[in-house]
Formats: structure tokens, sequence, C-alpha cells
């Protein structure tokens, strides 16, 4: 089983130092990827229900944003070698998607093709509104801006005519090392989220789910996929227990259930308490978790 690691950086963790410290000792541990959420502005006082709480707040202290995920990943890329670097996830429809392909494909080339792109249409509509994007028909913008970004990664020479955008011809370069490009994964658990998977993923990431939550949420997949002409091989599966405790047991009944990678979440600010537990899941986990 992969075990990837979901990490932040913001507050007193938003340093060289420890970023450079925390990337070698995940690397070291042996997890399969690191993921680093996104969000450019958090407020104190907000009305959208976060999907993965249910007081629906986000955990995080709204004055500790975190790095910008391309930033920090690009940072992560120079002080390792081996492990997968990932957006989990990053929010398409509130950026530029010129200026979203062209960091994807940076970090992609720093990396040496290690980037994985996870993709999500957001659930803050008070940072869509701060941002001046409209919050409606967000996953209709995405789908429009994930064929801007197949041209950029693609085509030597670009252009696209959409709904939402419209790209002269034009060219960007360098083109990812990953051909065609990056993995793309889709994070939500909703049908409209795994339309997009089934439509343009090459993985699925859910969050929240337990082993016996998985086979459904696969059924459906399965059948979104087979309109499409594909099928669940063409697809990795990511899944995160969230704040679920996590052991070697709940490792086999989620490979059992058809998940390639479980995430484990490690939120904290504080660096030691990170380290400490970083080695703790390198422990008990990851390392007999090889095995599973």
């Amino acid at each position: 089983m992969k075990i990837g690691l979901q990490g932040v950086f913001a507050g007193q963790s938003a340093t060289a130092a420890h970023m450079m410290k925390t990337a070698r000792l995940v690397e070291d541990a042996g997890f399969h990827s690191f993921w680093m959420p996104e969000h450019v502005l958090l407020f104190e006082n907000y009305a959208s229900p976060y999907p993965y709480a249910d007081n629906g707040k986000v955990p995080l202290d709204p004055r500790h944003v975190p790095l910008e995920p391309f930033t920090a990943l690009a940072f992560l890329a120079g002080h390792t070698s081996r492990i997968r670097l990932a957006t989990g996830i990053t929010i398409l429809p509130q950026r530029n998607p010129v200026y979203f392909a062209k960091q994807a494909a940076d970090v992609d080339v720093i990396s040496g093709g290690r980037l994985d792109l996870g993709i999500g249409v957001g659930w803050l509509a008070e940072e869509f509104a701060a941002l001046n994007v409209p919050f409606e028909r967000r996953g209709a913008r995405a789908a429009d801006y994930i064929k801007v970004l197949q041209t950029l990664w693609c085509d030597e020479t670009s252009s696209y005519s959409g709904e939402f955008y419209n790209l002269p011809p034009c060219v960007q370069g360098p083109k990812p090392v990953q051909k065609p490009y990056p993995p793309l994964w889709f994070g939500g658990e909703s049908k409209a989220a795994l339309t997009r998977v089934a439509r343009f993923g090459q993985g699925w990431y859910g969050v929240k789910l337990l082993p016996e939550d998985v086979p459904a949420h696969l059924k459906q997949l399965s059948e979104l996929l087979n309109v499409e002409g594909r099928t669940l091989q063409d697809i990795q599966i990511a899944v995160s227990p969230y704040g679920a405790p996590c052991d070697l047991d709940m490792l086999k009944r989620y490979r059992d259930a058809g998940v390639d990678q479980v995430i484990l979440f490690a939120l904290t600010a504080d660096p030691e308490p990170l380290y400490r537990e970083i080695h703790r899941m390198a422990e008990q986990i990851v390392i007999p978790g090889a095995a599973v």
C-alpha cells in the first residue's frame, strides 16, 4: 500500500528550515507522496460550510493561510529526489488557467517529473467573491479551464475558444516532463466530482472516507467511467481517513476495497509535534504498510 501525507506550511511552520527538514523526514520515512493544500484567503467569519467537519469550519487558524502550493512544491522539489509532490487540492476555477498551466509545468520540470496535480472546484464562496470570480458554475468553468491546460501542455502552438476562456495562438514552455502531462487527480465525493474524474482524470482523491465507504463511490465512478469508454483500471484511487485513526488493519481493508494509496493528515503548524507525528506514522504505518 502506498502512503501519502497531507501537510501544511503556515504560520510558524512556513520557514525554509522547517520545510527542508520536513521534506527530508517524509521522504526518508518512505512516504510515497506529499500533498499541499490551497487557500489564498481565509476568513474569521464565513457562511460556507466546510464539507469535512461536523461544525462546518476548516480546522486552521484563519491567520495561518497556507503557502501557495506550487511555490511550496517547487521549494520541496529542490530538497527531495524520490517522493511524489502533489497539490491536494488546488482550486482551478478561481485561478487563471494560463498561469496555472505554467506553474504546474514548471514544478514538474524542476522535480524531474514528480508532480501529481490534485484539482478541486472549491467550497469557500467568500474566497471566490474576494477574488472577483463567480462561485456559481465553477464546475463548468473548471472543465473549460482543463482544456486550456491541455493545449498549453501538449501543443507546440496552443489555442482554445470556450465559454469561460479564449486563448489566442501562443507558445508556452517548458512542457511538462510527464507525458502528455502530470496526472490529474480530482478531489471530491459528489457525483459532479466523480464525473470530472471520469472525463479528465488519472486519479481520484476522496477525503474522510472509511474502507466501508469506498465501494459505493467506486461503483458510481465505474458507471461514469463506462460512459466515457474507460474503466477503473484507468484510475488510481487515493483515500484519506482524515481524522479517523489508521492502522495496519485499516490499510488492509482499504486495499481490499480497491484503494491504491492512503493519504494521512498532519495539519499542525507546530514543527516539533509534526516531526514526532511523522516518526510515529513511519514506524507504525508506513514501513509495515509497505507489505500490505
